[in-house]
């Protein structure tokens, strides 16, 4: 019996998040390990969430990274991968791949889970969605660096998103674009989503990935800043807290709250429920970066 009353104790905790939220729209960046994974349990987990924010009445709208199928994929296809000062070098050859892998197969099995799970969601291709220029990050000396067919979105096509919404219906959205040269590229999917999020100001952008939000030292896992305002986040930067592949998350995260978001949640994807837990209970489980 005690464990019953536990059980509606919860659900009274998430009422008034469900009450709050019915009718907003959430921009969810779907990655992670979790994606990988042999246990199939395991892969659906986040699409079971997904189904049960449906449920409630809130409008989830995703942008999914490729996992490890991209790396492997890449090797099958005998495409050799350089990288310049980090940065992996897109070839016509491998954006092919990339598309193949992300719009054809992990795209399609999100879509699947999500539907076969009792929810409802569509597909999209991200050069349907998403316009793009070339990115050139800057080398040690300043310099712009060529890295092929790696693209900065500069552009949403939310048209289809919103009529999407407008039938309950969540789109699923892979990390491409089309350039303004016509070609494909290959995108950043936290940033894809950051910009996807700054178009359809959402009511929450939220960040899944390996770690269980931003950490104040990288080595502890239990160091997680649970509430960040973005006039902190320049300093935690010059002192090298944020570094690394979390920039770009966290710069997006701020371009989003510049842009209307009222709040950005990075939580960790291998953590069953993480996305419920985030969103209903009133301690959360990451970080959320707010405007003040």
């Amino acid at each position: 019996m005690d464990n019953l009353i536990a059980k509606a104790d919860t659900l009274l905790e998430a009422l008034p998040y469900m009450q709050r939220f019915r009718g907003e729209t959430f921009v969810i960046k779907y990655g992670g390990s979790f994606m990988d994974s042999t246990d199939s349990v395991v892969r659906s987990g986040v699409a079971r969430d997904v189904v049960f924010i449906e449920a409630v009445g809130i409008n989830p709208v995703i942008v999914h990274g490729g996992g490890k199928a991209i790396t492997r994929a890449l090797e099958q296809a005998g495409v050799e991968t350089r990288f310049e000062q980090g940065y992996r070098v897109t070839t016509p050859k491998s954006v092919e791949v990339v598309e193949q892998v992300l719009s054809r197969e992990i795209n399609p099995g999100i879509v699947g889970m999500i539907n076969e799970l009792g929810g409802k969601a569509r597909g999209f291709s991200g050069t349907e969605i998403f316009r793009c220029k070339p990115f050139r990050p800057l080398g040690q000396a300043g310099e712009p660096l060529d890295i092929g067919l790696v693209g900065e979105v500069t552009g949403v096509n939310t048209a289809p998103l919103l009529e999407c919404i407008a039938q309950d219906i969540t789109p699923v959205i892979s990390p491409t674009a089309t350039g303004e040269d016509g070609q494909v590229y290959n995108c950043n999917a936290d940033v894809a989503a950051g910009q996807a999020a700054v178009a359809l100001r959402p009511k929450r952008l939220v960040y899944m990935s390996d770690v269980p939000g931003l950490l104040q030292n990288p080595d502890d896992p239990a160091s997680v800043i649970s509430h960040l305002p973005v006039a902190e986040v320049e300093a935690l930067k010059a002192g090298g807290v944020i570094s690394k592949g979390m920039i770009p998350k966290v710069d997006s995260a701020v371009t989003a709250v510049a842009a209307g978001v009222e709040k950005v949640f990075f939580i960790d994807g291998r953590l069953s429920h993480s996305l419920l837990l985030e969103i209903f209970t009133d301690a959360g489980v990451g970080t959320e970066i707010v405007g003040q």
